[in-house]
């Protein structure tokens, strides 16, 4: 993705944040990035183009933050805290009710990307829990396929507006809280002490 066209998607995804489902239209994206519908129809076409573009710049800005915050430095609670405060500030502007219109007006594409996704969080994830439990933080009798499909799902979880919604509780909230407990659900004796103490440094970012 151009520099160009990843800045204006940056610029649409920031304006759809506070839209409602029935507001996604290309009309009322150019009315808000100041130019003319003609203009935003010379980089896509309509709705769908689009959402596709949306959701790929999302898939590669996934992709480089675990490439950007590795797992190597340091032990496997580190790595899992970096990628996770990480994640907290990319998402910081997501609105629940418009990822869900995605899954409900644009099913293919939800089912493509959510697919690609999945697995790639899988995959870092799965690794993750592999070394940790060679380290001895995270216990021994762990199914790593099913801790990490935990760990997805959990994720899944926060952007149901069923669940908890947006106006009652803030995004890095719930993500701190579902962090927290998913540690102490896996790990040992000794990696809950490391958490504990390597947590009182670890600041997730306030929403403003």
């Amino acid at each position: 993705m151009q520099d160009q066209d990843k800045s204006l998607i940056e610029r649409i995804r920031y304006i759809i944040s506070a839209y409602q489902p029935e507001q996604f239209t290309l009309a009322n994206i150019a009315h808000d990035l100041g130019i003319t519908q003609d203009e935003l129809s010379g980089h896509y076409n309509d709705e769908y183009s689009l959402v596709e573009a949306i959701l790929q710049f999302e898939h590669n800005s996934l992709q480089s933050l675990f490439e950007s915050t590795s797992f190597e430095n340091g032990n496997a609670i580190d790595g899992l805290l970096k990628v996770s405060k990480q994640l907290s500030q990319r998402f910081i502007n997501i609105i629940p009710s418009f990822n869900f219109s995605i899954k409900n007006d644009f099913p293919d594409l939800h089912q493509q990307y959510f697919r690609l996704r999945n697995e790639f969080v899988f995959d870092k994830i799965s690794r993750n829990i592999e070394d940790g439990i060679n380290e001895g933080l995270y216990r021994p009798d762990l199914s790593v396929e099913l801790v990490s499909r935990i760990y997805i799902s959990r994720l899944i979880d926060l952007y149901n507006p069923d669940f908890f919604p947006p106006a009652q509780f803030s995004f890095n909230t719930l993500f701190e809280v579902m962090f927290d407990t998913f540690i102490r659900g896996i790990a040992t004796d000794d990696g809950v002490k490391y958490f504990e103490k390597k947590v009182k440094c670890l600041k997730f970012p306030d929403e403003g």
